[in-house]
């Protein structure tokens, strides 16, 4: 079993709900900036959570971030 699916509950469980939202907006076709507008943050502020998603998750790109949501219901 791979990571993304061995662990796919528990990242789901132990992602804020901040990230859940910056996890979804990631498989909108819309860069970072984007995304920080659309959330009201800064960029880098988007930046940092989607490093922490990923990481929790296991993965290491976007397409993979946005993969492993559509799998596990966050979009």
């Amino acid at each position: 079993m791979s990571t993304m699916q061995s662990s796919g509950t528990i990242a789901t469980e132990a992602l804020t709900r901040r990230e859940r939202v910056v996890l979804a907006e990631l498989a909108e076709d819309v860069t970072l900036e984007e995304i920080a507008t659309r959330l009201f943050v800064t960029r880098n502020t988007v930046k940092s959570q989607v490093r922490s998603v990923y990481r929790k998750i296991g993965v290491s790109t976007r397409s993979e971030a946005v993969a492993w949501a559509e799998a596990h219901g966050i979009r």
